[in-house]
Formats: structure tokens, C-alpha cells, sequence
């Protein structure tokens, strides 16, 4: 065979266990996602973690984070504050430090920080995201359970 043939052949084996690789891992985080979501609702007596258990009618989002986490901090939890802003006392940002909250971060399969878990008001599970959540998809994710803010809209 021509030396150009075996690279050729080399290079197409590469990019299909990139590509085999690539489609594991994304169906790895999928079935995460889905097993995050359907883990029992947060209430006060179940966490020993120092996050306050569901307040009636209150949207809460579970804000994972770690001390060198330098995205959790310049990104994330700027996007989380300007969805604060907007929806006010409609929802609870609560800061969760990952390493100090083992049972937690088992609970919603939390891989990386930033995560968030946006959680509705009897503390069900409603959205999951691992890696850092722009302020669109944070504030989509609020108005399905709480509709469109009322009032001035910051895109």
C-alpha cells in the first residue's frame, strides 16, 4: 500500500473514535441529565447541606460553584444576579459550594462547575445545566414555570 493510503486510513480511523468519543460522552451527560431530573423534590428536612428547603410559590436555582471555580464567579453568577434583578422576589438564588455539599451534588449528578438546577416551587426538579448557563436560557428556563416577567424587560 502507498504511504498516502495508511494516512488516509489512519486519519478516517482518528475521526471516527473522535466521533464514537464524542457521541458516548453526549449520551453520558443525557442520561446524567435525566437522572438529575427526576431525583426527589428538595425539602428542608432532606439536606443537611444549609440550603434552605422549598418556599411556597418561589422558583429556586441552585447555583454550583467552587472557590477556584473562575467561571462560576465572573460568568455565572453575573447572569444569575441580572435574572434576580428582573424576577425579584419570585425566585432564590442559593450559592452551593460543590466540594462542601457531597450529598447534593450526588443528588442532581452534578460533573462540573459551573452547574445549575433550577428547581420550582415544591422543589421539584425542573431544568439542569451542567458548565456555565447564559442569562437567555437561565431566564427561559424561570419563565416556563413562572410565565414572562411583568414589568421592564433586560434582554
Amino acid at each position: 500500500m502507498s504511504d498516502p493510503l495508511i494516512r488516509l486510513g489512519i486519519l478516517a480511523l482518528a475521526t471516527l473514535l473522535t466521533a464514537a468519543i464524542i457521541w458516548a460522552g453526549r449520551l453520558f451527560v443525557a442520561r446524567q441529565q435525566r437522572l438529575a431530573l427526576s431525583a426527589a423534590p428538595l425539602l428542608e428536612a432532606s439536606t443537611g447541606e444549609g440550603v434552605p428547603g422549598p418556599v411556597q410559590g418561589k422558583t429556586r436555582i441552585l447555583a454550583f460553584s467552587s472557590t477556584g471555580c473562575t467561571q462560576c464567579h465572573t460568568l455565572q453568577l453575573p447572569a444569575l444576579r441580572r435574572l434576580q434583578a428582573i424576577r425579584g422576589a419570585e425566585i432564590d438564588v442559593v450559592e452551593v459550594d460543590a466540594p462542601a455539599a457531597p450529598d447534593l451534588v450526588k443528588r442532581y449528578r452534578v460533573m462540573t462547575v459551573p452547574s445549575t438546577v433550577v428547581l420550582n416551587a415544591t422543589g421539584e426538579v425542573h431544568a439542569v445545566n451542567y458548565g456555565f448557563a447564559n442569562f437567555g436560557k437561565l431566564r427561559q428556563q424561570v419563565d416556563e414555570l413562572l410565565g414572562p416577567a411583568t414589568g421592564p424587560v433586560l434582554s
